[in-house]
């Protein structure tokens, strides 16, 4: 399978509170690229979010905003293009929102949500957390909420799921946004 990982930390509640993005390129079921960067949201830190993910106002001060990232990876959002996320409802609403606040253009692509997939292939897990399907298949999350982390192991979900089961399989989970 072709496709991008996609996971986002958040500075607060407000879906356009993008603090760091992750993007895990994957080509025949390889990972062979990756890509991390902080953001500088236009907002606060809620206190909740950063015990989550560690990031503070002062972590995110010399990053650059969502609007002068995305130029640089809009390329990977196309509409052939499959974008992979575990709660992918989350993801693509923070993508969207931060667009949307920078006025920018939302792309037409097809996401797969990996907590739908894994509750379809793996009913008896206790539950379908990222962190709890990633130890249930072997697959390493060094650091849960670290974007980068967290966009691999989704990847790695995915490419599991479609080595086990093929891509017929994973077929009906495809969205369009």
């Amino acid at each position: 399978m072709n496709f991008v990982a996609i996971d986002f930390e958040t500075a607060n509640h407000e879906r356009h509170s993008a603090a760091s993005l992750a993007l895990a390129v994957v080509r025949d079921n390889q990972i062979v690229d990756q890509l991390y960067t902080l953001i500088k949201p236009e907002t606060y830190f809620s206190r909740r979010n950063t015990q989550i993910h560690g990031l503070t106002a002062k972590t995110v001060a010399q990053a650059p905003k969502f609007s002068e990232i995305w130029p640089k990876i809009s390329p990977l959002f196309t509409e052939n293009q499959l974008v992979v996320a575990h709660n992918a409802q989350f993801d693509s609403g923070v993508l969207k929102a931060t667009l949307s606040y920078y006025g920018m253009e939302e792309p037409h692509y097809q996401l797969i949500d990996t907590v739908q997939t894994s509750r379809h292939f793996f009913p008896e897990f206790p539950n379908h957390k990222l962190n709890t399907v990633a130890d249930e298949l072997d697959i390493d999350l060094e650091h849960h909420h670290n974007a980068l982390d967290d966009a691999v192991a989704a990847a790695e979900i995915l490419i599991y799921q479609d080595q086990q089961f093929g891509d017929q399989a994973i077929k009906p989970f495809v969205r369009y946004k």
